[in-house]
């Protein structure tokens, strides 16, 4: 068991991804203190905004499993698609579902003030899901950085 675990925490591949999504998380709710002039803890966990904390991750896990395991290596074809299919998704499905959410969180607000009646903060939709490119390039721009220093 204990070998499992010193395995783990020596993964220079998992090591990697952490780091990028963690760095990422941070940038992006300094990023939004300096633009908001508001801390929100929404942004320390939460999707959207900048940079892509799912491109670093999974590009920072890609370029990792390239330089490990070797650029012809089953593990970096795998990593390198699944990046590609993660930063697609946050440009595509789920920026469009953050669209959405934010026209339904409208149309209810105004409905809301035509009734009096307000819903809670919970009860609204979650508006930032997706990303644009530029967020998805600094993203992916980041994770590269980091993979490259870590190694």
């Amino acid at each position: 068991m204990n070998n499992v675990i010193a395995s783990i925490i020596t993964n220079k591949i998992l090591i990697t991804g952490v780091i990028a999504w963690f760095t990422s998380q941070i940038l992006k709710t300094i990023i939004y203190v300096i633009v908001n002039k508001e801390f929100s803890f929404e942004r320390l966990i939460g999707d959207g905004g900048i940079p892509s904390s799912h491109s670093a991750t999974v590009t920072s896990i890609a370029t990792m499993a390239g330089i490990t395991s070797g650029w012809d290596s089953p593990l970096f074809g795998v990593a390198f698609f699944l990046a590609i299919i993660v930063m697609h998704d946050a440009m595509g499905v789920r920026l469009e579902t953050g669209k959405q959410a934010k026209a339904l969180n409208d149309l209810t607000e105004f409905i809301e003030n035509m009734v009096g009646q307000d819903l809670t903060p919970e009860d609204k939709l979650k508006e930032l899901v997706g990303h644009t490119p530029v967020q998805v390039f600094s993203g992916f721009c980041l994770g590269l950085l980091i993979a490259l220093l870590i190694a």
